[in-house]
């Protein structure tokens, strides 16, 4: 038999390392696969392909290969083996089943093991199968979902709709959203996701939370951050105040003396924390002024700066 070039084959470098190995093979193996790939040549291509994986996926075994080069199937032969031999079958890349019924240690099984991360791959643990003849299921898939600030904190339903790049098909499904769910956080959704190239069950969908920007609020971690607008008179005097909240409007306390920047804490109105507990909503008020003063607030006003002895500017020095 000729000297084959198994690197080539996978499309690699000869210094490449055991995962950019493994990494190649799933590549060409999905590409090459008999049931994804209808193309002449492609049934013996991917024969190749897990050949060459076979070799190369072992580091003893590279090792001969990259020392015996084009020597490497003669010395396969009865009589010719490495010290005793070293025995390798081909047969368990057999198209006509997928239940190990290939004939050799590595069916169709232990393929798809590999490929879909399981006992085949180095270090992986075995994905219990989800019926369909043996198979274990798809990989899981990762998707974003956006809500509104008010979404997040209530939680409740959203429908999404999903479609099936495999089978073209679109269902809506209801999500359900934990209520107070942060950024970056996710939501499973099991069996959702797409469907395995060779028939094998669905993973599952996980979908990464994202909240949208809104003017009124500042997240920080579990925390939500807002301003309470207040006259000087409030502010002064103390008083009550309305304050946004996801949820609707709430009145507060403004306590007497409250200069801008002053903050009150809102416990167990913003988003979910470690532990189960919920974050915060911390105000911070503001004074504003009308832009335009009628005749008698400008006296009044006058006549306050006439009276007070509040220096701020000097009080600071």
């Amino acid at each position: 038999m000729d000297y084959k070039d198994y690197y080539a084959t996978l499309g690699v470098k000869k210094d490449a390392s055991q995962d950019d190995i493994q990494k190649a093979y799933r590549k060409q193996a999905r590409k090459f696969h008999p049931d994804v790939n209808k193309e002449p040549g492609a049934e013996v291509k991917f024969k190749e392909v897990g050949e060459a994986y076979e070799v190369l996926k072992d580091p003893d075994k590279r090792k001969k290969y990259d020392q015996f080069g084009s020597n490497w199937k003669r010395t396969q032969q009865p009589g010719g083996g490495f010290g005793g031999g070293m025995p390798f079958d081909f047969g368990g890349f057999d198209t006509s089943g997928f239940g190990g019924g290939g004939g050799g240690p590595e069916g169709f099984s232990s393929f798809f093991d590999m490929l879909f991360g399981g006992a085949g791959g180095p270090g992986g643990g075995r994905r219990a199968p989800r019926g369909g003849r043996g198979r274990g299921r798809a990989q899981d898939t990762e998707a974003v979902i956006q809500l509104t600030l008010e979404e997040a904190v209530r939680g409740g339903a959203r429908e999404i709709t999903l479609s099936d790049a495999e089978t073209g098909q679109r269902n809506t499904v209801s999500v359900r959203i934990p209520e107070g769910i942060r950024p970056g956080q996710k939501i499973r959704l099991a069996g959702k996701g797409p469907s395995g190239f060779d028939g094998s069950p669905a993973g599952d969908l996980l979908l990464k939370v994202e909240v949208l920007p809104d003017p009124r609020f500042r997240i920080d971690g579990s925390d939500l951050h807002t301003t309470i607008q207040v006259t000087p008179w409030e502010a002064a005097l103390g008083g009550e105040a309305e304050v946004e909240t996801p949820t609707g409007r709430l009145r507060v306390r403004v306590p007497p003396g409250s200069s801008s920047g002053r903050k009150i804490r809102l416990r167990g109105k913003g988003l979910s924390a470690p532990g189960g507990i919920k974050g915060d909503l911390l105000g911070e008020f503001r004074i504003v002024i009308p832009e335009t003063l009628s005749d008698q607030e400008r006296a009044l006003f006058e006549q306050l700066a006439e009276v007070s002895a509040f220096r701020p500017r000097e009080e600071g020095k």
